[in-house]
């Protein structure tokens, strides 16, 4: 924080817009008013967010939306659709978008896999939990409470808090090839024996028994998808709002921006 000095004071008077010449160590501001210079505080930034970390995340967002609508109206289909069967082609549609954005979260997430070995430690974060540390069980114990508004002042992270992290493991790692290994296997039904997908997942649908137990647990996986994100756009806004970090323009620009200098 500025504080102007009994000097400054006295040559500025009650003039409301005041020019100051730059000091050592602070910004030089070419409209800095005496109100201003009160309230003048410094903002620590650190770079987290690599481009293609942050393309990911939203590319799969989208990919996730996709999937969601189209995989409900594949479980509850839409009513018949009137007129000869050649001139509809609307479940048509909804197939491929679902199929189309299925490959896609794939494709994406083997390249998220990519950068996580040659991009910044916080790239990796997603892919592990440190199960072993006391401290990451004491401090997801602590954001559970934060969460839950029991305890009044948050924790600074660079990173995902633990909670994050452990979320974030759980539903986009664990959870999202639970996914794509349901889903291509049950992609593999209309590809044949002869085909890799069922080369690569007609396991799948041995150990589900039967296609119709996989049809179920594929769909359970996408309201838990649902929740999950239902949850996670929540936590974001108010992380943004309450906490002592950036949240929303981290994932946007990759700057962590903290609110605040203490510890």
């Amino acid at each position: 924080m500025t504080v102007l000095t009994p000097e400054e004071e006295a040559r500025l008077g009650s003039a409301d817009r005041v020019v100051l010449p730059p000091r050592r160590g602070e910004p030089d501001i070419s409209d800095l008013t005496r109100e201003d210079a009160a309230h003048l505080t410094r903002q620590t930034a650190i770079y987290v967010y690599e481009a293609p970390v942050r393309l990911w995340h939203w590319a799969n967002a989208l990919a996730i939306v996709v999937l969601v609508v189209t995989g409900y109206f594949i479980g509850v289909p839409p009513p018949t659709m009137p007129g000869e069967a050649i001139d509809n082609y609307l479940f048509g549609y909804i197939r491929f978008a679902h199929f189309a954005a299925g490959q896609f979260m794939a494709v994406a997430f083997l390249g998220r896999v990519y950068w996580a070995l040659v991009g910044n430690h916080h790239a990796r974060q997603m892919f592990y939990i440190p199960f072993w540390r006391g401290r990451f069980w004491a401090e997801v114990l602590f954001e559970a409470k934060w969460y839950s508004f029991l305890t009044p002042d948050p924790k600074k992270y660079i990173g995902h808090n633990p909670l994050a992290q452990l979320a974030m493991f759980s539903m986009f790692t664990l959870g999202g090839i639970f996914m794509i290994c349901t889903g291509f296997a049950l992609y593999a039904e209309g590809t044949g024996l002869d085909s890799w997908q069922h080369a690569l997942f007609g396991w799948v649908i041995d150990l589900a028994g039967n296609t119709q137990n996989l049809h179920t647990v594929h769909r359970l996986g996408m309201w838990a998808m649902v929740i999950f994100v239902t949850v996670h756009v929540y936590a974001a806004i108010r992380e943004d709002i309450m906490s002592r970090q950036t949240m929303i323009s981290t994932i946007v620009g990759g700057w962590r921006m903290f609110k605040d200098n203490r510890r």
